[in-house]
């Protein structure tokens, strides 16, 4: 399995995995969170264009996509709890995987902790299957954030480096 940065070229492929990953997440009890048409076609050309994106590929195909932002997000900025450090940290955003290859979300994390060891991500409290895999890879629950339209999400926090408390 290799990530690298997203090119224009992956488009096609990307709006495959996103569609795949809104009906998963209908079909398993979570059909608000990215809707019908989220994230929106604009939103995956600026990232790939400020080279925000990254694909999962393997078996020479590609399987997975994820947002990599380091620095502040103005979306954390408020929380209903409280993060565990403010030193700077990079954020993972609209993962996806297509669902044919197992560890994408922890691929997707190690490339992410070379980079910088304090990460945030959020999701739905109805994407269970998200919040096991968050769970799951070490990240601890922070609290409660509010996306651009105002609904919750939860929060969590990985610090790989435990003198940056």
């Amino acid at each position: 399995m290799t990530i690298r940065q997203a090119e224009q070229k992956d488009f096609s492929d990307i709006l495959r995995i996103y569609s795949l990953a809104r009906e998963y997440m209908t079909a398993h009890g979570n059909p608000t969170q990215w809707g019908k048409s989220f994230p929106p076609e604009n939103l995956i050309k600026d990232d790939i264009h400020k080279k925000h994106n990254y694909v999962v590929e393997a078996d020479g195909g590609v399987h997975g996509v994820f947002a990599f932002i380091p620095g502040d997000d103005p979306t954390y900025a408020r929380i209903e709890g409280a993060w565990m450090s403010d030193a700077p940290y990079g954020t993972i955003h609209r993962i996806a995987s297509d669902g044919t290859v197992k560890g994408v979300f922890a691929a997707a994390i190690e490339f992410c902790k070379a980079r910088i060891s304090h990460i945030r991500i959020d999701t739905h409290a109805d994407n269970k299957t998200m919040r096991c895999a968050i769970e799951k890879a070490g990240f601890e629950e922070c609290g409660i954030i509010r996306v651009a339209d105002g609904t919750p999400r939860i929060a969590y926090e990985l610090i790989a480096e435990k003198d940056m408390r």
